[in-house]
């Protein structure tokens, strides 16, 4: 892949986990399912969401030693 597709698609995904994450105090009444197993999964995806993001910054930022 393309250095700099990989570092912007590292940057957005990035972003919009942190966005999430920030927006979920704001948006309680959205975000509130009240379900344990839930809050997990939404959890989770914000995490894996956010390490894919970093793992393209990371192999852009490689690539561009390169």
């Amino acid at each position: 892949m393309n250095r700099w597709v990989e570092l912007f698609i590292g940057l957005i995904l990035v972003s919009l986990s942190i966005y999430t994450w920030g927006a979920s105090y704001q948006w309680t009444e959205f975000w509130n399912f009240g379900n344990a197993a839930w809050t997990l999964l939404k959890g989770g995806i914000l995490w894996a969401i956010l390490f894919a993001g970093i793992l393209f910054i990371i192999l852009g930022i490689s690539d561009l030693k390169n």
